[in-house]
């Protein structure tokens, strides 16, 4: 069984016990979340599409640690100009283990 669900505007192809990497959430490592904005689940082949969410399902699972991505190098250039700017950025994810769906 699987769930398609919409995690701040992303959607996540989530499994029973899967680690996935949301933005980050404000909540407590330990603590449980749920997430109601599911859109499609299957069930051993039985699909349900949600129109624009599937009613009663919700995924529920459990925040595991705050972490940081990988970095991202920024570079701009103007040819011919002289301007080059260099930065860095690494943007920050909440690891979530999925408990349940349903």
């Amino acid at each position: 069984m699987y769930a398609i669900v919409n995690i701040a505007g992303k959607q996540f192809k989530v499994a029973k016990d899967q680690y996935i990497y949301a933005p980050k959430m404000e909540a407590e490592i330990g603590s449980a979340v749920k997430f109601d904005n599911v859109l499609l689940t299957d069930d051993g082949g039985k699909i349900s599409i949600g129109a624009p969410t599937v009613n009663g399902i919700t995924v529920s699972g459990k925040i595991l640690e705050h972490v940081k991505g990988n970095k991202v190098i920024v570079f701009k250039k103007k040819r011919r100009k002289g301007y080059q700017v260099k930065n860095g950025h690494r943007q920050q994810f909440t690891k979530v283990q999925i408990e349940s769906i349903g």
